[in-house]
């Protein structure tokens, strides 16, 4: 956790001090606002301009989203609280491209064609030919062979210009990400996209590292709509678990224009509640990721019935090793002792892994394997400038280095290495729901997004994330929108909703808050008889003794002739209540609402958030529809969105807001030195709050000393019960 909390630090470090003037002083520190009007943003432009001149408008947004990017020093933006048309204003957020990793992969200038690819999803005969994706990213390499025919057009949000190029080493940190989901969507060349005739239109709103702002996310929006796009792909966004951001509002309302918005859900699992904004948008259609037919290597003593995963590392070649080795503790070798032919074993130390696997190659070992030094799993990579590394090399976790050291230790060691089937299910990263504050159901669909090859500058790759998992989702319904160029928006969300075929664990379907409504199958929502509107179930949060919930959802007819459908009983449980219809039929190409009733007893049910399945039979065919009811409090996170700033309009005065999910007792927010983790301060204390959003001011004396700090945020529950999270601030 103190890690993963350095590592923001660092980034927001960066990011804070990019903005800093060459006056190093606090006072100088330039803010960006995103400021929400009413009426014309333009108007209010004017006015900026003709009586503020030392504010600068970075950006005005009148499609989807009314309002204003402004940048100026906090003493400059204090006189903008005399406008009467502004009604609110954000923060200007960080959003990063979202890929888990890069796949143990180096760009290759042909690709295996074994390996996964995005094309395999489409077996139909339709190609996505006349519609027009745009894609908001890092950019793309328009010039690649796979992807220069079906180039377009876009903008640079980042250089403002014509050419959305990816970042160049020369420019800062290289990027590739765009160019990869350009490519899963629409590559058409040695790598087949899923639509391989689609309209590429890129959008560079992520620069140097993959990393932009909303600035930036919300003008490339307004250029894709301007552009006539029909969907847009997101594979970017950050970790607020709150549906109501400004780019969640731009999602919304892109989605009333008639644009399909496809998100990437997030790298953040398997934890539930870590769905971030704007994949949090109620319009949008957000996407998880699935692994895909693959080869892991293990480690299997037959002896002791023990498997052991290895995670290869970056940079190494592929850990292809398929029979038994001996097994050598390269930290405890004995003198004259020989790695030839043999797998090494070493714990992770201070030494790059570099110049580890280098070592053992020296010393003729097969094979690397790297433990842990402390819990949790271990992602290494031996990419260096100086020498390529030729031997695999892999990672496992502490406690399974400890049990092969002993091994070895006992006697003469030998373990056979193996290629296992991996089981095909949701991947690991990908992030989970429900979303905050309004219990939705979030991912919508899944799709594959684990060891993905596509295209890349110069070359190909393969890479991991949900921002591989979002363009599949986009160049199907690229494909859709050719097959049924007739069909509303929502008919294709629709029909590919209805036709995802959900994971099963155990016999039984996973949470709908894992998955969505399942993995995408293209064919069958082509094909489908039926469409069912919105079929997640939404019913809300159940505060009194007993409670009655109704659902509604929409059922269309899609086939030639009349269907008559009917709910299976769903499993029991003490509590819940339901009152389905009978039997019903529906005529062809007629849509029939149908209501669904949920009786819940407080009392009878456990606390928190209860998931599960009904089935739909129609003939011989089943629909799967996912439903989720909390009963009084759940396991999610208290509070979200906190934000903590100088107030603009004032100059004197800090502004905070947060989320709170439900009531608490107290709330109270401690500083700490982040780097020692000493404490500072209390900055806050509050009693008594009730669920909803919370706001108020602290002068900069009760805000104390400028600098960066963690601030540990404690809510103290109405049943005594204590949660805390962690944040990073900067106090001007």
């Amino acid at each position: 956790m103190w890690k993963k909390m350095i590592c923001f630090f660092a980034v927001c470090l960066i990011l804070m001090q990019m903005q800093i003037d060459n006056d190093t002083h606090a006072e100088e520190l330039k803010q960006t606002l995103i400021i929400e009007v009413e009426g014309d943003p333009d108007k209010v432009k004017e006015e900026i301009e003709a009586y503020h001149p030392f504010v600068e408008v970075v950006a005005v947004y009148d499609i989807v989203f009314k309002g204003l990017a402004v940048e100026g020093k906090a003493e400059q933006l204090s006189g903008l609280g005399s406008i009467e048309q502004i009604k609110a204003f954000h923060q200007n957020q960080t959003y990063q491209a979202l890929p888990f990793q890069t796949d143990n992969a180096d760009v290759v200038e042909k690709m295996d064609p074994s390996k996964s690819k995005a094309h395999d999803l489409n077996k139909t005969a339709y190609t996505g030919k006349g519609v027009k994706v745009g894609i908001i990213d890092t950019g793309i390499d328009y010039n690649h062979p796979d992807l220069e025919k079906n180039y377009q057009g876009g903008y640079d949000l980042v250089d403002f210009d014509d050419e959305p190029m990816e970042t160049t080493p020369e420019e800062g940190p290289a990027t590739s990400h765009g160019t990869h989901v350009a490519g899963i969507i629409a590559g058409d060349g040695d790598m087949k996209g899923v639509a391989p005739d689609a309209e590429i239109y890129a959008y560079r709103a992520l620069g140097p590292g993959g990393t932009g702002s909303t600035v930036q996310v919300l003008a490339a929006m307004e250029k894709a709509i301007e552009d006539e796009v029909d969907i847009i792909n997101l594979s970017l966004g950050n970790d607020v678990n709150v549906p109501d951001y400004p780019t969640s509002i731009a999602v919304n309302r892109a989605s009333e224009l008639g644009i399909i918005v496809v998100i990437a859900n997030g790298n953040s699992g398997p934890d539930a509640w870590t769905v971030g904004s704007p994949a949090t948008a109620d319009r949008s259609v957000s996407v998880g990721a699935s692994t895909t037919p693959q080869k892991n290597p293990v480690l299997i003593d037959t002896f002791e019935k023990k498997e052991i995963p290895l995670v290869e590392a970056v940079g190494a070649p592929a850990w292809e090793l398929n029979r038994s080795y001996q097994m050598i503790d390269m930290d405890n070798m004995k003198q004259g002792q020989s790695m030839r032919g043999k797998i090494a074993l070493t714990r992770r130390k201070e030494i790059p892994f570099f110049e580890l696997a280098l070592q053992a190659e020296s010393m003729g070992a097969e094979a690397l394997i790297i433990y842990n030094s402390e819990s949790g799993p271990l992602q290494a990579s031996v990419q260096n400038n100086r020498q390529p590394v030729n031997i695999p090399v892999a990672s496992i976790q502490k406690e399974e280095g400890e049990w092969l050291q002993s091994q070895i230790n006992q006697s003469t060691y030998f373990i056979d290495a193996a290629q296992k089937d991996n089981v095909l299910t949701i991947a690991p990263f990908s992030s989970r729901g429900p979303v905050a504050v309004q219990w939705a159901i979030k991912p919508d669909i899944s799709a594959p997004g684990a060891g993905i090859w596509s295209t890349v500058p110069g070359g190909y790759q393969a890479m991991d994330g949900t921002s591989m998992a979002s363009p599949h989702v986009a160049g199907a319904f690229a494909v859709l929108k050719e097959a049924h160029p007739d069909w509303t928006d929502k008919q294709l969300i629709g029909a590919l909703k209805t036709t995802a075929q959900p994971f099963e664990e155990n016999g039984a379907p996973l949470n709908a808050t894992t998955q969505g409504m399942g993995v995408l199958q293209l064919d069958n929502a082509i094909n489908t008889p039926a469409i069912i509107y919105d079929p997640q179930l939404e019913f809300g949060k159940l505060n009194s003794y007993q409670e009655e919930f109704t659902e509604s959802v929409t059922i269309e007819n899609k086939s030639e002739k009349e269907q008559t459908y009917y709910f299976e009983t769903p499993e029991r449980k003490d509590g819940l209540v339901w009152g389905l219809p009978q039997t019903f039929t529906i005529q062809p190409g007629e849509q029939k609402e149908i209501t669904l009733k949920l009786s819940m007893n407080r009392d009878r049910l456990e606390e928190g958030v209860h998931e599960g399945w009904l089935t739909l039979r129609a003939d011989e065919k089943n629909y799967a529809l996912p439903y989720i009811i909390v009963n009084q409090e759940a396991d999610q996170p208290k509070t979200a969105g906190f934000e903590f700033y100088l107030e603009p309009f004032e100059n004197e005065n800090y502004k905070y807001q947060y989320y709170l999910t439900e009531p608490v007792k107290s709330l109270e927010i401690n500083l700490y030195q982040p780097e020692t983790f000493v404490f500072e301060r209390k900055l806050l204390e509050e009693a008594e709050l009730e669920e909803g959003m919370h706001e108020g001011v602290l002068s900069k004396e009760e805000a104390g000393a400028s600098g960066y700090y963690l601030a540990l945020i404690t809510a103290e529950l109405e049943n005594g019960k204590f949660e805390q999270i962690e944040t990073m601030i900067f106090i001007q």
